[in-house]
């Protein structure tokens, strides 16, 4: 007997103000059930402390969701001085603390250049990376420690916002893998006094920014009241900052059947977004591709058919 399928088979990204205490499965969850959905998946784990931009991919959005996994990051993070905490946020068990004197902005300005561009970081061992198939954090609330091996970052601003007393507050963009938590443990040790992250809010992923977001509760009325599928945003959000490549009915076919495709004016390196010209101008989201050396476009993740 066939088994059968939960749930509907609804596509496309809904951007999500994820509530603090939740994780990042909390959301896909809720999510699911909220839509009847019968595949959901989120694009790169936010901690329970933190705030904000999480698209959760639904359906053939899901094929995408690597794409916004490797995407830029935008946050903002308030920063307690003076408290080191064995998970480098406010959810950890304090592991030491010192007096914080003598810092001013200046002190912080000159510590920051140490967290600007290029660097690299020991990922926590109460982050989502994993060691043999276990997650670090599972481990660590084990009591288990493994050495880790540095990864590099990119941070293209760190800025500080203010501060006031023994706390201040950070805007920070970065590449992805970058933990926000290890900058405010070792920008701590830099100011000599330790410091852990106290409140986390994630502004931007990839294309999308806080404009994008929906909260859960706003996801509950909207149930009350008719269907929720209009807050989903296209499939082809994921990849909208791509450069777009539009073709032929013809074209189109053959790269539908796996083959390169050589279009007119088209990028002459990296990935595109891939888009069929329909009647009347309109067109049609295919997927994504990369241009190969040669100058044809290669596919490299198609939608299903409609």
């Amino acid at each position: 007997m066939a088994k059968r399928r939960r749930g509907r088979d609804v596509s496309g990204i809904l951007v999500v103000d994820k509530p603090q205490g939740w994780s990042s499965n909390d959301a896909v969850q809720k999510a699911k059930r909220l839509f009847n959905a019968r595949k959901v998946g989120h694009t790169g784990a936010l901690d329970p402390l933190a705030t904000g931009v999480l698209p959760l991919c639904f359906g053939e959005a899901t094929k995408f969701s690597q794409y916004l996994l490797s995407s830029d990051k935008k946050y903002w993070t308030r920063i307690k001085l003076g408290v080191a905490t064995d998970s480098g946020d406010s959810d950890g068990n304090v592991m030491a603390t010192r007096p914080v004197e003598g810092i001013d902005e200046a002190r912080v300005e000159a510590a920051l250049e140490f967290f600007r561009g290029e660097i690299d970081q020991v990922p926590s061992m109460f982050s989502a990376v994993k060691h043999q198939g276990q997650p670090l954090y599972k481990l660590a609330r084990q009591g288990i420690e493994i050495e880790r091996e540095a990864r590099r970052v990119k941070i293209f601003s760190n800025e500080l916002v203010s501060l006031e007393g023994d706390e201040l507050t950070l805007s920070i963009h970065c590449s992805k893998g970058t933990y926000v938590r290890t900058i405010a443990q070792e920008l701590g040790e830099h100011l000599g006094c330790g410091g852990h992250v106290v409140a986390l809010r994630r502004l931007s992923a990839g294309p999308f920014t806080e404009q994008d977001m929906v909260t859960f509760e706003t996801l509950e009325a909207a149930l009350e009241q008719g269907s929720l599928d209009p807050f989903l945003l296209p499939v082809a959000s994921a990849v909208g900052d791509w450069p777009e490549i539009t073709l032929s009915d013809d074209t189109a076919y053959y790269l539908r059947q796996g083959q390169p495709v050589l279009v007119p004016q088209a990028p002459s390196s990296g990935w595109v977004r891939l888009s069929e010209r329909l009647d009347e101008g309109a067109t049609r989201f295919l997927g994504v591709g990369e241009v190969l050396d040669d100058g044809r476009v290669a596919p490299r993740r198609l939608v299903v058919s409609t």
